[in-house]
């Protein structure tokens, strides 16, 4: 295994003091702020501009998921799998046209909160607890396992050593609140960018020099006549692939659901422009959906490389995990040993920077639900400023320890980091969803049918997953709403492709929600709706050029990639 040498950890250690001295500086700025403390550390209110908000946003999202995990996916099935980048760009306009004027509009800091509010107290209770059940042994734990074994793989470091300093690095930012956070994200974005940039012109300079030439453009070019299957964005129902991103329902169906929950309805996300004024907000999000559009050159590109290159007979050994069996997940630690002492030591602060904005985001949404929806609403009602933020930190240090314990443990199955992130989740996204966007618009929704949608969507997700193994969904084969799947014994069954399953849980949700509904107001029941006028989604002429580009180049890669 090859490791870092000196100029690679001189070129990191560089990255460490720059991020960690202008967080420090930001942290001791915002000490004079006139802002109330616990706003200011957990959302670090009015004092974020626009770019700060659309780096942050990017920052919080792109991690070892997308770098290894997504790479990973990258090799297995091309650039197909930029469907949840590129799909999210346009969810982000989306979010920033209907969903932020409204939690801003009725000042809304928390996703409990805003539940607390639209319907009840319980409801808000019980969501607070399971997305901090969710957040600390889900995605915290994956997010620090996941980037410790990219860092294990690059450097040589011992496996525990890397989950200690990535989570050690993490807490230093997150215990300087959301505006450390949010303006040490701006730096962490540029090693981000500008490193994963770097990897992926050397990923594509490797597969020219296999066709005899150099550069990236010779690069590229010799990946779609060698591998032009990878460069489809649509599968077929016989691709083997198609259970994983079905056909069209990718542009009609689940995959909004995937993307509107996450980007519309995650604290984890939301926190960085619930601070701000609608104008700043949006500005902000509607950068992070410009940058976006360039996440798949970093992080799908070099999969697909690492594909042609092992395809041509390289990377024949380092491709296999510990079972000896094909990873594609190791396909992007593969390809920064391959480059240059120095520029692997650029990439390599830029994979940690993603790892650590992350882990510093994740643990600072957790600390603020805690502390703003439980510890102040049923443990200490009169908590003063400060006792709030001294508890949101407590909150970082305890989330983070405990992620340390975890993740050893943590498995991910054989289809992929990625995937097997995005198919979990989603047993609960289509309820959590369902009962958002029904409180946003429609007033007479009850809190019985958001009771119902909290737990029956997650009932209806697991019947659905399970269905195959009691009934023969040939007939729904046919239609093409489920795929047949060999599994590893030699048998099989047809499965319901899962981003197909939560557009039908999501349809069933929404249809009982609106029944429950209407019996509770056949029987009395008053229903809390939220502060909405339709001006609230007005937008101006920058923010609406801006939203006319990003959409005018999602249709031309659609068409042109098809």
């Amino acid at each position: 295994m090859k490791t870092l040498q000196l100029a690679d950890y001189l070129v990191f250690l560089i990255y460490f003091f720059i991020v960690s001295g202008y967080g420090y500086w930001i942290y001791k700025r915002k000490q004079t702020a006139k802002h109330s403390a616990s706003h200011d550390y957990f959302l670090a209110e009015g004092s974020l501009t626009w770019w700060a908000i659309g780096t942050s946003l990017i920052a919080s999202n792109i991690s070892s998921e997308q770098f290894i995990a997504m790479s990973g996916n990258g090799f297995k099935m091309g650039l197909a799998i930029a469907s949840y980048e590129w799909m999210s760009a346009l969810t982000l306009i989306i979010v920033a046209v209907f969903f932020i004027p409204v939690y801003l509009k009725n000042k809304i800091y928390t996703m409990p909160q805003f539940l607390s509010e639209r319907y009840n107290g319980d409801i808000a209770m019980i969501m607070a607890v399971f997305w901090l059940l969710l957040y600390v042994i889900v995605n915290l734990t994956s997010i620090l396992y996941l980037g410790a074994l990219a860092v294990n793989g690059i450097s040589g470091i011992n496996l525990d050593l890397c989950m200690y300093g990535l989570a050690f690095f993490a807490i230093i930012i997150a215990l300087g609140g959301m505006k450390v956070i949010g303006y040490t994200d701006v730096i962490q974005v540029v090693f981000l960018i500008f490193g994963g940039l770097v990897t992926t012109y050397l990923a594509l300079d490797k597969v020219a020099e296999l066709n005899g030439q150099h550069g990236m453009v010779q690069g590229f070019n010799y990946m779609m006549n060698q591998s032009g299957d990878h460069f489809h964005m649509i599968f077929k129902k016989d691709s083997p692939n198609f259970p994983s991103l079905p056909g069209l329902t990718v542009l009609l169906g689940g995959m909004w659901i995937v993307n509107l929950n996450y980007w519309g309805c995650n604290q984890y996300i939301t926190q960085r422009a619930l601070g701000a004024d609608l104008k700043t907000a949006r500005s902000g999000i509607l950068f992070a959906a410009f940058l976006k559009l360039l996440m798949p050159v970093i992080v799908v590109l070099p999969g697909i490389a690492a594909y042609v290159i092992y395809m041509k007979g390289g990377l024949q050994t380092e491709l296999l995990g510990p079972d000896g069996v094909l990873n594609p997940d190791r396909s992007y630690p593969v390809l920064l040993n391959l480059l240059p002492v120095g520029l692997k030591g650029l990439s390599f602060a830029a994979l940690t920077a993603a790892v650590v904005a992350s882990l510093a985001g994740k643990v600072n949404s957790i600390a603020t639900i805690f502390t703003l929806d439980v510890f102040k609403k049923k443990i200490d009602v009169n908590a003063s400023e400060k006792k709030m933020v001294r508890v949101g930190k407590l909150t970082v240090l305890i989330a983070m320890l405990l992620a340390v314990i975890i993740a050893p443990h943590l498995g991910i199955d054989k289809k992929g980091g990625f995937e097997f992130i995005q198919e979990y989740t989603g047993f609960v996204s289509p309820g959590i969803f369902a009962m958002f966007i029904m409180g946003f618009f429609w007033k007479k929704t009850s809190s019985n049918a958001a009771m119902f949608a909290t737990i029956g969507g997650f009932v209806l997700s697991v019947i659905f997953k399970f269905l195959p193994n009691f009934m023969n969904l040939e007939f729904l084969h046919s239609t093409g709403f489920s795929a047949l799947v060999t599994q590893e014994n030699g048998a099989s069954l047809y499965e319901i492709p899962f981003i197909d399953r939560m557009g039908f849980v999501f349809a069933i949700c929404v249809i009982l929600m609106i029944v429950i509904s209407l019996i509770d107001q056949k029987r009395g029941l008053k229903t809390k709706g939220l502060e909405i006028d339709s001006s609230m989604f007005k937008v101006n002429n920058a923010f609406l050029a801006g939203s006319l580009i990003i959409v005018g180049i999602l249709v031309a890669l659609y068409s042109v990639f098809w």
